[in-house]
């Protein structure tokens, strides 16, 4: 029997010392629980991905610190073997480091390990930084059991589709009796369940157990969820650590059954097989990636632009979800084209949700610009100027408010108007951080019914879910004037942006409507129109601020486009 701790915590990059003060609080825990192996996630002494901070002097001296010190703090636990993640010097041609992990003993370093296959795609670019480990296996005894390990991406290419070489395989020729797999794996729609079916086909292959620890918490764009996970020799899953939340859980592993035990050897509960349903997924997702994107950056509060759209009243109320209500502020700017419902519709969703709204009219500054332009140039401001002043003046005001008062702008564009540009520069593009730019208009609609039907009251009111979408920046606009309906322009958006990316229940959907309008003339220049307005607007998204990642490819570093490359002919 081996007394394994799972260590699944929420480590912050860069924050080398308070990592290691993270680590040393669950080792603690897993030394109180008589465990004999505590296992963190992934580059646990950086945190997962310091980028190019790798290549500053100064942080690979910390580095070197953190390291030294995380060995010291380990001899107060000199019974327990530590599995951790850090950067590594490796010395001679290539990269300079190696992603590594290190098990540790004592204030020893007892095995080093380097992870062989560095994925670059995506959001992933560890090749820029690291140089690929040899092609061997590490393993170790402990208490009788004989252990092996590998590092996330390692995991993934049992059958040999993605790389030449195959850590699992090689794993497997030495014979561990369990696997540990350290990783820091961030989380999108689907990916829990896709981790389980790389793992569990991998351990049944090779009649082999493996503990997944993975990290949790946002970074930037990213988030990553938890959802640790033991699979037994059988590939069945029958551990699962809880989602978007530290979680220091401790089992048993007995290598006679080649399965797992709760920390009283006793058996474990089911592990569902079905994760959460998919709003409830972006629901946890956003609100865990606002929460630490704020602490992290030191914001306490936000602020965001309350239209009585339905873009700003899910943002709303997603922020008071992570910040708490006293800590999120409404703004309505109404203009001389704002409907009654604009501002009627914002007081009572800030009302339903307990949060201040500030009313800060736009008129008198609209038409002092329109004067000084006509004055300046000899001409009227009309049309799509005189729009998007409109948005810019909002967007001004925004700024002006989050600079005085220190709160974080959030920007409340949806993936559908990101995606064609209906959005304006410098306007409601303003912002430190966007929650809801991964999920497509008709996502909006669906998260916003989400949280009315799982709260105990109506948070977003029914007049704004059912109103027709309007940017009201001209008489009677609205979004359908300038878009097809968004029942058809997000599909056709799954199909041109994300293709083979999507669950397959979403990419045979997208696919049977995209073939439908290549049937006609008509929908062959829709088609196009479409891909037209996502290469045009590519210059706006590269100046918009990170959006929270929750679908498979997200605007951000992990969909790089050229701004001036021929996209359509």
């Amino acid at each position: 029997m081996l007394k394994i701790t799972s260590a699944q915590i929420n480590p912050t990059i860069g924050d080398i010392s308070g990592n290691i003060a993270l680590m040393l609080r669950a080792a603690r825990q897993a030394a109180d629980a008589q465990s004999q192996l505590v296992v963190f996630p992934e580059l646990s002494l950086t945190a997962y991905y310091p980028g190019d901070l790798l290549d500053d002097l100064q942080f690979q001296q910390r580095m070197a610190d953190g390291l030294a010190a995380l060995k010291l703090a380990t001899r107060e636990t000199p019974d327990l073997y530590w599995v951790v993640g850090t950067p590594m010097l490796k010395g001679g041609v290539g990269k300079r480091f190696y992603n590594a992990l290190l098990v540790l003993k004592n204030g020893e370093v007892v095995v080093e390990y380097a992870k062989q296959l560095l994925p670059t795609y995506n959001v992933f670019d560890e090749r820029r930084h690291f140089e690929p480990g040899p092609d061997v296996a590490r393993v170790l005894r402990i208490n009788g059991t004989q252990v092996g390990f590998l590092i996330c991406e390692d995991g993934w290419n049992d059958e040999g589709q993605d790389y030449a070489v195959n850590p699992f395989l090689r794993l497997a020729d030495a014979a561990p009796d369990l696997v540990v797999s350290i990783n820091a794996s961030p989380s999108n729609v689907g990916k829990r369940e896709q981790r389980h079916a790389v793992f569990s086909q991998a351990c049944q292959r090779h009649t082999l157990a493996l503990l997944y620890v993975n990290q949790i918490g946002g970074h930037d764009q990213l988030v990553y969820d938890g959802a640790s996970f033991a699979v037994d020799a059988r590939g069945s899953v029958v551990f699962e650590a809880q989602r978007f939340v530290e979680d220091i859980r401790t089992l048993v592993f007995d290598a006679a059954s080649q399965s797992f035990l709760d920390a009283k050897s006793q058996a474990l509960p089911p592990v569902c097989a079905t994760g959460l349903p998919v709003q409830e997924f972006y629901r946890q997702q956003i609100v865990l990636g606002l929460k630490d994107y704020a602490r992290r950056c030191g914001f306490s509060s936000a602020v965001v632009g309350c239209s009585g759209g339905i873009d700003s009243a899910l943002t709303l109320a997603l922020a008071v979800q992570a910040l708490g209500a006293e800590h999120v502020v409404g703004i309505t700017m109404p203009s001389r084209f704002s409907s009654e419902g604009s501002v009627s519709d914002s007081v009572a969703l800030c009302g339903n949700l307990g949060l201040r709204l500030i009313e800060h009219p736009i008129k008198d500054i609209v038409t002092a610009y329109e004067a000084s332009f006509q004055t300046a140039f000899g001409q009227a401001l009309a049309g799509l100027p005189l729009e998007n002043l409109q948005a810019r003046v909002r967007g001004t005001i925004l700024m002006e408010y989050s600079n005085n008062f220190g709160h974080l702008l959030l920007t409340t564009g949806n993936k559908s108007e990101v995606s064609v540009g209906y959005c304006t520069l410098y306007g409601d593009t303003n912002g430190g951080l966007g929650l809801i730019g991964d999920l497509y208009k008709t996502e909006v609609y669906e998260l916003c019914r989400h949280l009315n039907a799982s709260s105990d009251r109506e948070l977003i009111p029914a007049a704004i879910i059912d109103k027709p979408p309007s940017a009201e920046l001209a008489p009677g606009q609205k979004d359908t004037d300038s878009l097809p309906p968004y029942e058809l322009l997000d599909e056709v958006l799954k199909h041109l942006i994300e293709g083979e990316r999507l669950p397959q229940w979403e990419r045979s959907q997208s696919l049977a409507v995209v073939a439908k309008l290549q049937a006609d003339q008509a929908g062959q220049q829709l088609l196009m129109r479409v891909q037209k307005m996502i290469a045009r607007n590519e210059y706006k998204r590269r100046q918009a601020p990170p959006v929270l990642r929750v679908r498979g490819l997200a605007f951000g570093n992990g969909r790089q486009v050229p701004i001036t490359a021929v996209q359509y002919v």
